[in-house]
């Protein structure tokens, strides 16, 4: 189905770089909508299952991440991490605790509890991707990657540093 007949557009959309940017904005909302559908039933985001793998993968010599790192690595507003980080530590999937050279830098970690829920999710989760990029083959999604790289790119010389947001 087309874009335009995706949105009900009664006109079609002329500039196709505009196109292009809308079809990926409007994929990328559908991508989310349909991650939370997903991570519903397992009482997570997929804000909070982002962070699990990055604590699982991403971990340093800590044995954690700093709410700083996770900030930097993260899809999300920097300023939005202690928040998440707050409902994830309530809800028993991290733990907090002061870094050992630097008592004001927070080192956050997965809880056993929070591996377990990791451990049940990220196959699942895995067959999923796999069930939506099946649409394209191995070598479209690679192009796929490199053209969004690109946007990117071209995207961040024109921004001063440290002013993405999500």
């Amino acid at each position: 189905m087309s874009l335009e007949n995706e949105l009900r557009l009664r006109q079609p959309v002329s500039l196709l770089g505009h196109k292009a940017l809308l079809s990926t904005y409007y994929t990328a909302s559908v991508l989310r909508r349909r991650a939370g559908e997903f991570f519903r039933p397992f009482g997570l985001t997929d804000v909070q299952f982002n962070v699990m793998m990055l604590l699982a993968y991403q971990s340093g010599a800590e044995g954690g991440l700093s709410q700083a790192e996770i900030g930097e690595m993260m899809l999300v507003n920097p300023a939005n991490i202690t928040t998440l980080v707050d409902r994830m530590e309530r809800a028993g999937l991290v733990t907090r605790r002061a870094a050992a050279n630097d008592r004001r830098r927070n080192i956050i970690a997965l809880t056993p509890r929070g591996r377990t829920l990791l451990d049940q999710v990220e196959p699942l989760y895995g067959r999923e991707v796999e069930r939506i990029m099946a649409a394209l083959k191995v070598s479209e999604q690679r192009s796929l990657v490199a053209m969004l790289e690109k946007v990117r790119g071209s995207i961040s010389e024109y921004e001063p540093a440290g002013s993405a947001t999500g």
